[in-house]
């Protein structure tokens, strides 16, 4: 929706102040973990329950893209906060319905304040929904979309901690979902997006959600 590490916007690490450290022995199990979950309750929630879980409920998948496309530029840990009143503003990532939205209802939502009150990335949410519709209507949904880059073979940890924002794929989809008309979707946003569905497992490999995540893949599309 994310912060997961390999986003600009996303600390791959946290260096807690010797005040708030927890001993060695209590802490050797946190360090275990990705490390950015660690600088805030939201962000530690997120990452347990959440971040890198394969995504194959198309009005999931299209909830995370509306996400990280207001993220762009912020942190997630802000969108994290402001999550449940961008369902209520976005008629809980209903497709038909965010592509149904009228001039009026962006006009009302800019002067939103529990969202982020930015008109291009709202008008942007609008024209990715109506873009969603057309891709259906040409025979394929957004989660088979996604899927389809890696043949429903997740791309594993390469990084493994270090501080990546895009890569090849994120590029590719990038420019292809710019052809599609799609809005805010660069390679940056792309990457973390495929972070966040489970596309690409980017759990550091000492993360008991690593090998978690793994398990719920499905071998064949929905």
């Amino acid at each position: 929706m994310r912060a997961p590490p390999l986003s600009p916007n996303r600390p791959t690490s946290v260096t807690l102040a010797a005040s708030m450290a927890p001993p060695p022995s209590k802490r050797r199990k946190k360090e275990l973990r990705c490390e950015w979950c660690l600088s805030a309750p939201e962000n530690t929630l997120y990452h347990d329950t959440e971040w890198g879980v394969p995504v194959y409920d198309d009005q999931k998948m299209f909830e995370f893209l509306l996400l990280e496309t207001f993220q762009a530029g912020l942190s997630w840990l802000l969108i994290l906060r402001k999550r449940a009143a961008f369902a209520a503003a976005f008629h809980n990532f209903d497709v038909h319905k965010v592509a149904n939205m009228t001039a009026h209802d962006m006009a009302r939502l800019s002067q939103d304040a529990s969202i982020v009150r930015n008109k291009l990335k709202i008008k942007a949410a609008v024209t990715n929904a109506q873009a969603v519709i057309q891709m259906r209507q040409q025979g394929t949904n957004l989660a088979h979309y996604f899927w389809q880059w890696v043949h429903y073979k997740p791309v594993h940890n390469l990084a493994n901690g270090i501080a990546v924002s895009k890569n090849a794929l994120s590029d590719d989809i990038s420019k292809d979902l710019k052809k599609r008309g799609f809005k805010f979707v660069g390679s940056t946003v792309i990457y973390a997006h495929l972070q966040a569905t489970g596309i690409i497992n980017d759990h550091v490999k000492t993360c008991p959600r690593y090998k978690h995540v793994q398990k719920l893949v499905r071998d064949k599309p929905p």
